[in-house]
């Protein structure tokens, strides 16, 4: 059964936007180098959260089902941007948590990828490596 997923964008400024998703609220601009006023992440940096962000809250969710003992999770994302019209080419990511079995982390790490429906999106088009520590 297919879901959909719906947010907007609102011009706040001359270089600044206002993402909303539900209740929630996220400023958007260029910094001041690129023209903006520095108000918020760019667009590029928010669509690489998104992945984390989707990532992070599938990979809490296969810890908390399985009550494996991994905390202070953090993910590290590196895009690299290339090509004409400029994308990103390859995006990698890399976990690193507090544990005490590393074979119980990758574990959690892959059922979180295979969860996550921006990986699974991005997958299609990008070059993405997920590594943990």
């Amino acid at each position: 059964m297919a879901t959909e997923a719906k947010v907007s964008v609102r011009q706040i400024s001359e270089s600044a936007s206002d993402g909303r998703a539900r209740e929630f609220r996220i400023p958007c601009d260029r910094p001041e180098v690129k023209g903006g006023s520095n108000a918020g992440p760019m667009g590029g940096e928010l669509f690489l959260l998104g992945l984390g962000g989707c990532f992070m809250s599938n990979l809490l969710a296969a810890i908390k089902a399985r009550q494996a003992r991994i905390e202070d999770v953090e993910i590290a994302i590196t895009g690299v941007q290339d090509g004409t019209p400029t994308r990103f080419t390859e995006i990698a990511m890399h976990v690193s948590a507090r544990h005490e079995d590393r074979a119980e982390l990758e574990k959690m790490v892959v059922i979180a990828e295979r969860s996550c429906v921006v990986a699974n999106t991005l997958k299609q088009a990008v070059q993405l490596t997920i590594t943990c520590a």
